[in-house]
């Protein structure tokens, strides 16, 4: 029975009781269970005080209708852990060394809510993900997998994995593809911070990064106490002059499809960096992030494919399946493989082995191969919804970097501008928009700025919704 109001010590009864009763209905076996985990979240959410006296374990188990024994083990275990206080003699108290827990947790994945159209370039179709074959995969890896493969992996990636995928990696990329010296690694973030620790440990404290090129590459090298210097492109790729006269020993690249321009490297371009690895001693660490997906001919090969002793090899499945999934790989010089793979061990002990098996897998049945063909397909309508839409809407604009990828560049006529003015007005409308200058390090001067150049991501978008996208961002640029 709920106590009386009138009864001495009613309050603390009446606070225990209401926040125990729940609990006290738990299944017999969990009950004792349940006791604890009600009065310990009580004590964190500040429903019980710090300060308040509990009632006594006989009358508290009265009340609710639970052995004396039940009260007496939770006051007991959670005076153990430190939210409760007794003294001998002086009854049970809530102590005060909990705090109240957050109300919440709080999402910060990278996202643009609200927007009625979303060309922020980086994210593939998720509705395309494979969730039927994914699921079999996983049923029958769970089923075949030997129990000692769920313990510890080989922090390279289990064998399994690493054979299926130097496979593709060399018939689809044109990769010299030792099993030995690929890595499994959480993504290409993953794998840069590994190459970034190794260059440190090497004394090296700069790495060259194109210019136009990645954000991302500055803050993961720092965090390794590597500087990114931006280093310019032309219309082959990044320029050999100013690299040589960096004085740098290591480059960051993506040779397929640069990103964000879209051009591929040029043979020449991909012979003349590689000499320079040569001459410095140096190494080209490559981002092949989406070379997969070429829609005029075959995609062009890799560049580690040229000279696997200088070309530092890495791609994720981020683009192809789902950026959440955090599967990637890392296929290192033979000379950086030793280092490589210990930083791998003290940074996480190597990745999931669950993951790992379903991925092997998946490869080995063709199934990777038809989801880059599904993808592959869904991908190129929608780029050309995408220009077809630009050249309805913004007639006279210019875009590149349409031969491969999933983004294209659109520079818009200069009555468009100026850019500031012209992104805030699409933000107004709804529009999500990254401009070309955001991928820039070296910032452009006033007259240039007057221009709108976008990169226009499209693979995340469904066709119907491309096309009134781009319709919106027209009806805002001339309002």
């Amino acid at each position: 029975m709920r106590p009386s109001q009138s009864d001495p010590g009613t309050n603390a009864v009446s606070a225990a009781w209401e926040v125990l009763l729940p609990a006290a209905s738990a299944p017999a076996r969990a009950r004792g269970r349940a006791l604890q985990a009600a009065l310990r979240e009580a004590v964190r959410s500040g429903r019980l005080a710090p300060g308040t006296r509990l009632p006594s374990s006989r009358d508290l188990a009265a009340d609710l209708g639970v052995s004396r024994g039940l009260v007496t083990e939770a006051y007991e275990q959670l005076t153990a852990e430190g939210y409760l206080r007794s003294g001998r003699g002086a009854g049970t108290w809530v102590g005060a060394a909990a705090r109240a827990a957050r109300p919440r947790a709080h999402d910060l994945a990278p996202r643009t809510p609200g927007a009625r159209a979303d060309f922020v370039p980086g994210t593939p179709d998720l509705s395309l993900f494979p969730r039927a074959a994914w699921a079999a995969a996983q049923r029958a890896v769970l089923a075949d997998l030997p129990h000692q493969e769920l313990g510890y992996p080989d922090p390279r990636g289990l064998p399994r994995l690493r054979t299926a995928l130097a496979g593709l990696l060399a018939r689809r990329r044109g990769v010299v593809a030792d099993p030995e010296r690929i890595v499994i690694v959480s993504g290409v973030a993953q794998a840069t911070a590994l190459l970034g620790f190794a260059l440190h440990a090497r004394g090296v404290r700069a790495v060259g990064v194109e210019d136009p090129g990645s954000p991302q590459h500055d803050a993961l090298y720092a965090a390794a106490g590597v500087t990114a210097v931006p280093l310019p492109l032309d219309d082959e790729g990044i320029a050999l002059r100013p690299l040589r006269e960096s004085g740098i020993r290591a480059v960051v690249t993506t040779p397929a499809h640069q990103f964000p321009t879209g051009l591929a490297y040029s043979a020449r371009r991909r012979a003349g960096l590689l000499d320079w690895a040569r001459s410095v001693d140096g190494i080209v660490l490559e981002d092949d992030y989406d070379g997969d997906f070429r829609y005029d001919r075959a995609p062009v090969g890799a560049l580690q494919g040229l000279d696997p002793d200088r070309v530092a090899y890495t791609g994720s499945v981020s683009k192809s399946l789902a950026p959440g999934l955090r599967l990637g790989w890392l296929l290192v010089p033979e000379s950086w493989a030793a280092e490589i793979v210990e930083r791998k061990r003290t940074m996480d002990l190597g990745h999931p082995a669950l993951d790992q098996a379903l991925f092997a897998r998946f490869l080995e049945r063709g199934d990777y191969d038809r989801q880059l063909r599904r993808c592959q397909r869904a991908y190129r309508e929608r780029r050309d919804v995408l220009v077809a839409a630009l050249e309805e809407h913004f007639p006279g604009a210019e875009v590149s970097g349409i031969a491969a990828g999933l983004h294209v560049i659109a520079t818009l006529p200069e009555r468009y501008g100026p850019e500031e003015r012209f992104l805030a007005r699409a933000a107004a409308a709804g529009v999500a928009l990254r401009p070309l200058s955001s991928c820039t390090h070296a910032r452009t001067g006033d007259a240039e700025a007057k221009e709108v150049r976008l990169v226009l991501g499209y693979a995340h978008v469904p066709p119907a919704r491309i096309a009134e996208g781009i319709r919106l961002m027209a009806e805002a640029a001339s309002g």
